[in-house]
């Protein structure tokens, strides 16, 4: 089975073939018919209507005989019409009844589809950041697209067929020992000669289908990556479309090559089945018909012979293929089972607790952290894995960089320096309704820590405790109840303001949604607008400026009303208004609240009950505004070089609590 680390996560999206080379893998054929149980009772109508079909579908060669051997040379004319009436009444019903089959098949392939999509997405969800930071979205949604779709065609097609051909050889095999049991061993000794094209050419079309895949996930992710507000603005100030266009004419040629190529391989397949058949029903009519002149047949007999022919070399193609049809179709199921089956990093415990209100106290007991670690729980599902494929937890940021796939650039949150050891050994605590203000140079590991609060990541050593509560006994939905966290960069949905702000809280009333707006200094220019709280934000919100999406941001997190904060207080971008404005409305999003702010002011520095200063990872110091500047240590150095040049207030700012 897949291989699930983070390391493997770049090749779970590869077109490249995995080292199980069996046609079919029937752990994955078992595990895909589990998702057929709770459809069984439309199976078993499906089931009934085939071999309804099936059973009519054996009648017009017998009516063909009988019209020849009988009904002509009798010169019986109401013969003549019941059998001319039969000819039209078995299509009509055949149709009727095929009709109903499709209408329970698609039935059973939706909600398989529906059923699958539901565990991806909800699996999807449940993984870690360091998951979506280290996976293209193309990729992502081509497994939720068109890999879900292509399961859905294993079962109403492949299975279905399976099922249909199987029948249908049983029965044609049956009828023509039936009517002559020499002839019918003479069209059952081509079989073997199905079965030699059969085995080569599956593991080439499995082959091609498996690389058609990895090659349509590579053009989406292709297109989900230039094809959106953000990208477009980059190319276009670079001038990069024409480099844009070859790498994705270079996709789109990939993807056509291997359709042709699936094209002719299959044509070659129907080629070979075709000259087989066709030289059956050859011998068929040549030592039968040596039969009928020396009258031991009767035509109507052989005419029907080679009716039953088409029926039986159908199936028999179709059946031999079915290791093709089968192997490949699984591919979508084990693509999907991929993703189904990667670990989680972060779970929740089977008796976690959820607490209707907390205080807000906040420990940090000895806390470190690594990029390349995993949790224990997903080490032991590895059961020994190359994590992160790295072959050494001590390696540089370009190593780092390879083992995750990432072409030598590593994700914003991984501290710069070579150093994936983020946090060692922070030790700390804030009383309930204290705002505490992380400072330290960049690459400090302040990001890091505020992710880890509400359960982005989890510490690979120490623990973090809420109201005296290991944050990893919460339950995840109650943990994310108290913390409420405004990021630098402001995501926004392409909704209406209303929907964005109701995200927070969707029980809010038009009344709170203008409250939590006036709070965050944001409803003015919200009134402004010709359609209010109904605008539209455009995609990613960029129809707002910077500032004014942070202040959205705020006012959603005024809705939430969380009892613990976390702000990255990026304001340094901004013009002055809107860093008025944003630090205005900062004030009392810090009223009452545990705050703990990624401090970029002097005015929020200064407010704080607590300092805490990061340097490598490492609380490095920690205090009041005065007692750092009297330590004479690197938050003086800070102060001098960064904070005092902001213009800095007579008198400290106190927060009115």
């Amino acid at each position: 089975m897949f291989n699930a680390s983070p390391g493997n996560w770049r090749h779970l999206m590869s077109a490249t073939e995995p080292e199980n080379k069996e046609p079919i893998n029937f752990a994955i054929l078992k595990r895909a018919l589990q998702y057929a149980r709770p459809f069984t009772w439309q199976i078993v109508f499906v089931l009934f209507t085939i071999l309804l079909s099936t059973g009519l579908s054996m009648l017009p060669p017998l009516i063909t005989r009988q019209l020849i051997d009988v009904a002509l040379p009798q010169r019986s004319a109401s013969q003549l019409n019941w059998l001319a009436l039969a000819m039209v009444a078995i299509p009509v019903l055949n149709g009727l009844i095929g009709t109903w089959q499709r209408g329970l098949s698609a039935g059973i392939g939706e909600g398989i589809i529906r059923d699958l999509r539901q565990a991806l997405y909800a699996h999807l969800q449940s993984m870690s950041l360091r998951f979506f930071t280290n996976t293209k979205t193309g990729e992502i949604m081509a497994r939720l697209n068109s890999d879900v779709v292509g399961a859905q065609r294993a079962v109403t097609s492949t299975f279905i067929s399976l099922i249909t051909d199987s029948i249908t050889l049983v029965v044609s095999l049956v009828v023509m020992f039936s009517l002559e049991w020499r002839l019918a061993l003479l069209s059952i000794a081509l079989f073997p000669l199905f079965i030699l094209p059969s085995q080569r050419m599956s593991g080439i079309l499995r082959d091609i289908t498996r690389k058609a895949m990895g090659f349509n996930a590579q053009m989406s992710t292709h297109m989900n990556e230039t094809l959106n507000v953000s990208a477009i603005l980059l190319m276009k100030i670079f001038g990069r479309q024409a480099q844009l266009r070859q790498q994705f004419n270079q996709h789109s040629k990939n993807v056509a090559e291997i359709g042709v190529r699936s094209a002719v391989v299959g044509r070659w397949f129907f080629v070979t089945f075709s000259l087989i058949s066709a030289i059956g029903t050859a011998l068929v009519f040549w030592v039968g018909g040596h039969l009928v002149l020396q009258g031991t047949f009767t035509i109507g007999l052989i005419v029907a012979f080679a009716s039953y022919l088409a029926q039986l070399y159908g199936p028999v193609t179709s059946l031999v293929n079915a290791r093709v049809d089968l192997a490949s179709s699984l591919v979508s199921f084990e693509r999907v089972f991929e993703v189904l089956d990667l670990p989680q990093e972060i779970v929740e415990k089977p008796n976690a607790v959820a607490l209707p209100q907390v205080a807000g106290r906040v420990q940090f007991a000895n806390v470190g952290f690594r990029y390349d670690i995993l949790p224990d729980s997903v080490a032991q599902a590895l059961k020994g894995g190359n994590v992160l494929g790295l072959a050494s937890q001590e390696r540089g940021r370009e190593g780092y960089a390879g083992g995750l796939g990432l072409s030598g650039k590593l994700p914003d949150y991984v501290p710069a320096g070579g150093r994936v050891q983020a946090l060692q050994e922070i030790a700390f605590e804030i009383a309930p309704g204290q705002l505490v203000a992380l400072v330290g140079p960049s690459g400090a590991g302040k990001t890091t820590l505020t992710y880890l609060l509400p359960r982005l990541y989890d510490p690979t050593s120490g623990k973090i405790l809420l109201d005296g509560v290991d944050l990893r006994d919460f339950q995840l939905e109650n943990l994310a109840q108290h913390i409420g966290m405004v990021t630098q960069e402001t995501y926004l949905f392409h909704d209406t303001l209303r929907e964005n702000l109701r995200y927070a809280k969707p029980s809010a009333t038009s009344a709170e949604i203008e409250q939590a707006c006036r709070v965050a200094n944001i409803w003015e220019l919200i009134e402004s607008l010709p359609e209010g709280l109904d605008t539209v934000v455009g995609e990613r919100g960029y129809r707002f400026s910077g500032g004014e999406k942070q202040r959205i941001a705020i006012a959603r997190v005024v809705l939430k009303d969380p009892r613990i904060l976390v702000l990255d207080e990026a304001t340094a971008s901004l013009d002055s208004k809107s860093e008025a404005l944003i630090q205005a409305a900062l004030q009392p999003l810090f009223a009452g609240r545990t705050s703990i702010v990624i401090a970029h002011r002097l005015s929020t520095i200064l407010a704080a009950d607590k300092i805490l200063v990061m340097e490598q990872g490492r609380l490095v110091e920690q205090g009041t505004h005065g007692e750092l500047l009297a330590n004479n240590g690197l938050y003086a150095e800070l102060y001098h070089t960064q904070f005092r040049q902001q213009t800095e207030p007579s008198e400290p700012q106190v927060r009115n609590d």
